[in-house]
């Protein structure tokens, strides 16, 4: 138990999503090292636990355990809410970080355009549905990995999935300002909960980040770049502090890069587009707007 391992996070239970590489096993390994219990999730139960394993021998902390999802099918993000649920009595810290580009689009199970489903949709729901057990755990914290890209993006909320048009930059940077979106109307809906809800640009990592489709331009690009771009754990600062700082508790409603608070996008602070993407949101997921589970619409 972590309660047997030293550190400022001791006796705190945080989930980290898409923990089996990149920024995500990072953050899950930087948040056991401080004596967290730590959760993580991967596709793959063999690579997840082989993830698990590997952050317990890093970080000394024997509290980490794997939880198999895949993010994009929606019937398995509330099989892991219900996993969750049943192992965890208490959690402190969601970080809600998986997250992906994809060139081309690609259909879910669901039948959702998979940037949109897993960038945003899948934060969307788990939140909701963890979302009592983090109100009974308070203080705690929610934290959604965004990216700068945010800037460029766009709620076309006459063709949100792309069904007429798809553009691979077009639809990421459409889904971290849902990130961002999200969290702001999250914290609103959170306020006097002791419930806090942040989002975060990492900046530019090393990651497997496009490798199932990649773009011809990331092709070319990413090798150029790759030089210059951080270390997973460098990438990872950001979600650690908003995870476990003493000064970031009470903080909410805010967007950050390189551990401090940014200014996102104008559109980002648009309050009837962010009631009319919760809505979508709910309606997609079947989620209503306090949180809890009714029909989907359309099954």
């Amino acid at each position: 138990m972590t309660e047997n391992f030293p550190g400022p996070m001791a006796g705190k239970t945080v989930l980290v999503t898409g923990g089996t590489g990149g920024i995500g096993r990072a953050t899950a390994a930087g948040l056991a090292a401080l004596g967290a219990r730590v959760g993580i999730t991967g596709r793959d139960k063999a690579r997840t636990q082989a993830a698990a394993d590997q952050i317990v021998r890093e970080s000394g902390n024997p509290a980490v355990d794997a939880f198999a999802a895949d993010m994009s099918c929606q019937a398995e993000v509330r099989a892991l809410a219900v996993a969750v649920r049943s192992a965890y009595p208490r959690l402190d810290v969601l970080v809600n970080n998986v997250g992906g580009f994809w060139a081309t689009r690609h259909l879910t199970a669901d039948g959702l355009e998979r940037t949109f489903a897993v960038n945003h949709l899948a934060a969307f729901l788990l939140t909701g549905l963890v979302l009592d057990r983090l109100k009974g755990s308070a203080p705690a914290r929610i934290v959604t990995v965004s990216s700068n890209a945010q800037a460029a993006g766009r709620l076309n909320f006459d063709d949100l999935q792309g069904e007429r048009s798809y553009s691979a930059q077009r639809a990421y940077s459409q889904s971290k300002l849902a990130n961002v979106v999200f969290t702001y109307e999250l914290a609103r809906r959170l306020e006097g909960t002791g419930v806090t809800a942040t989002a975060l640009h990492p900046g530019l990592v090393r990651t497997s980040f496009s490798a199932e489709d990649p773009s011809r331009l990331s092709k070319v690009m990413i090798p150029l770049l790759r030089p210059f771009m951080k270390a997973p754990a460098r990438g990872a600062a950001t979600s650690i502090y908003l995870a476990s700082a003493p000064e970031a508790e009470g903080v909410t409603g805010r967007y950050f890069a390189n551990r401090k608070p940014k200014t996102s996008s104008k559109a980002s602070y648009d309050p009837a587009a962010a009631a009319r993407l919760w809505q979508i949101s709910a309606d997609l997921t079947g989620l209503n707007t306090r949180g809890r589970e009714t029909q989907r619409r359309g099954t």
